[in-house]
């Protein structure tokens, strides 16, 4: 599986923790920044990750900034993209069982190192049942298409 990565110089530190978490775990990493703490612009990143997913260059992806809010924004604004914000790992399942996320948002300031990478590795690991989801899915992509015309 190959999954794009991002973050803001808020979600910088844990973003260069949850790389080498994929690595030793032999998943395929594409880092689209940023690469230091310097001030930047959340949704810059967002958008590059979202991007990736939905053109099919990455399986998959996860935006970090502070919180995970405003980064999640930023790429839920690109059609099809399904970005969760996860504080815990439930959510993190859920959010791929139920809404079939293929985005996860963390908050670097929100959830501690230990937790962030046991959410990536549910996150992961889970996988969208459909059935009765698959309509409510739909009815997200409906949305998307209401708004773009």
């Amino acid at each position: 599986m190959k999954i794009g990565i991002g973050s803001d110089h808020g979600g910088y530190n844990l973003k260069r923790e949850i790389i080498d978490f994929l690595k030793k775990r032999e998943y395929e990493v594409i880092d689209f920044g940023t690469y230091g703490t310097d001030s930047v612009d959340y949704p810059d990143f967002g958008l590059k990750v979202a991007e990736a997913v939905k053109g099919g260059e990455c399986d998959r992806g996860i935006v970090v900034c502070g919180t995970g809010v405003g980064i999640s924004i930023s790429a839920n604004k690109v059609p099809g993209i399904r970005a969760a914000v996860c504080t815990n790992s439930y959510m993190a399942r859920m959010s791929r069982e139920h809404n079939d996320a293929n985005i996860l948002a963390l908050g670097e300031r929100v959830v501690g190192l230990d937790l962030a990478l046991d959410i990536v590795d549910t996150w992961l690991k889970a996988e969208f049942q459909g059935g009765r989801h698959s309509a409510r899915v739909g009815k997200i992509g409906e949305i998307e298409e209401k708004y773009s015309k």
